[in-house]
């Protein structure tokens, strides 16, 4: 009996302390609170988007919402259309990465590639998309890492950019 009270106290006080952690940050006082100089936002605040996660990508106030998305999107579509053969494992829209699992082609079951695009930047641009392609040969029933001919990933750089290019100008034809 005495052990559970204490057992009781125990895990009551580890509650409370586990709750004051939550609050880290100091709570105003009531001088702080009725002060007007403290009930102005910073500079940097004021003109924030100060939109929710349900209203992402709306327009507020006539003006664009700020997405935080960094990259151009005729390339990010133009590199998940020309990626699209091979198996997706991730795409992360805000920080312009798609990674691919392993792709066998049919003609070759011997082989498997993987490729990653990176999207670095908001212009659409030939020094704005960089793929990677990994290579691999089956021998003796394990996966061997094997070089990639450069001419592949030119390739598909070159494939991507065109993409872009075609997305770029099917919006401005539509838009006319």
């Amino acid at each position: 009996m005495r052990i559970a009270k204490i057992a009781s106290f125990a895990g009551l006080g580890l509650s409370m302390l586990a709750m004051t952690a939550c609050s880290g940050a100091p709570q105003p006082t009531q001088a702080t609170i009725n002060n007007p100089e403290t009930q102005t936002l910073p500079p940097q605040q004021a003109n924030a988007d100060t939109s929710s996660l349900f209203s992402f990508g709306k327009s507020t106030g006539g003006t664009q919402a700020s997405s935080g998305i960094q990259v151009n999107a005729y390339l990010w579509r133009a590199s998940l259309d020309t990626l699209s053969f091979m198996p997706l494992v991730s795409a992360d829209p805000f920080g312009g990465v798609i990674i691919t699992d392993w792709y066998t082609p049919a003609a070759a079951p011997g082989e498997r590639f993987k490729a990653n695009a990176y999207i670095l930047s908001q212009q659409l641009s030939a020094n704005a998309i960089q793929v990677s392609v990994f290579h691999q040969v089956l021998q003796g029933g394990t996966w061997q890492d094997a070089p990639v001919d450069p001419g592949t990933v030119s390739g598909l750089e070159d494939r991507i950019l065109a993409r872009a290019a075609d997305l770029k100008a099917e919006s401005e034809n539509s838009h006319q």
